[in-house]
């Protein structure tokens, strides 16, 4: 009996201080866990579903994808061959405007000394007075006049022996070389608005024929039929036809213009013909009536006015 009670009285001395000194805590609680919020797991999973719609709408991009769709953008993007077009296109556009200007300035000229020279002619009673009244003008009503009198000196010798009709027949042909000659020349330059005017649209649908070609191998190189990877060769292929059209359409337009006002400016020339010979004629006339009844009947026309 005296061991276990010994037992008993030494085993509180086995406990250390700090064993005996620490509360002692109930099984049932448990340490303190932090909490944690549902806000910043949410925006993750938002940002991260974010990302993917965006990688879904937005393919990486590839290099022979032009990024800028822009007409600028798709001439430096396109094939050389379409790019040959469009600038050859873009050259007979500029050609076109080109000639507009010149030859509206040119006919704005050509049809103002026209009218001064059969003014001048139909105040005038003889060759010479036209002739002195238009010394200083130029063009081909001008010249007119001049190779009429020309006429008239060359044939001085036969004039008294000979009829008038040989006479008139000459400058009558003279007279229609000129206008023909002037009409000719007006017409230079109107050839190339016609030649634009139709085939400018063949040229830039070759192009586009030629890019979609090329359209459908890259397909069939990429093995894809994405929209977004066809798109761009065939916008560009599309610009050319664009490009013919902007071309031909004001080269049309132009020339049928230009047509009319020419057919007008060449009835100017034939009105300052039929002046031209007019005045022939009443020189000839006038030149076989004695100089007395010349001064008489010159009396009675400034009398009749």
């Amino acid at each position: 009996m005296a061991a276990p009670l010994a037992f008993a009285q030494t085993a509180p001395e086995l406990a250390s201080p700090a064993a005996t000194s620490a509360p002692i805590q109930p099984a049932s609680e448990t340490p303190p866990v932090p909490a944690i919020t549902a806000a910043p797991l949410a925006e993750e999973q938002a940002t991260e579903s974010e990302g993917l719609l965006t990688q879904l709408l937005q393919p990486p991009g590839r290099s022979d994808i032009p990024h800028d769709l822009s007409p600028v953008g798709m001439f430096m993007a396109a094939d050389w061959v379409v790019k040959s077009v469009m600038i050859g296109l873009a050259l007979a556009s500029l050609m076109t405007w080109t000639v507009w200007l010149a030859k509206s300035l040119e006919l704005a000229g050509a049809r103002r000394r026209a009218h001064a020279v059969i003014k001048a002619i139909s105040g005038s009673r003889t060759l010479s007075e036209a002739l002195a009244a238009t010394e200083r003008r130029n063009g081909p009503a001008a010249q007119m006049l001049r190779q009429a009198a020309l006429e008239l000196q060359l044939s001085e010798g036969a004039l008294d022996y000979a009829e008038n009709s040989g006479v008139k027949e000459r400058v009558s042909s003279t007279l229609g070389r000129i206008e023909a000659f002037a009409g000719r020349r007006m017409m230079r330059g109107t050839g190339a608005l016609a030649t634009i005017g139709s085939v400018g649209p063949f040229v830039g649908l070759f192009g586009t024929v030629w890019g979609i070609m090329n359209s459908f191998i890259g397909i069939s190189e990429s093995q894809t039929t994405n929209l977004a990877v066809v798109a761009p060769g065939i916008a560009e292929a599309l610009l050319a036809t664009a490009i013919g059209l902007v071309a031909a359409i004001p080269a049309v337009v132009i020339y049928n213009i230009f047509a009319r006002s020419i057919t007008g400016y060449r009835q100017l020339l034939a009105d300052a013909a039929a002046g031209v010979e007019r005045l022939v004629s009443r020189d000839l006339d006038f030149r076989k009536v004695p100089p007395g009844m010349k001064a008489k009947s010159t009396v009675s026309l400034v009398a009749g006015e």
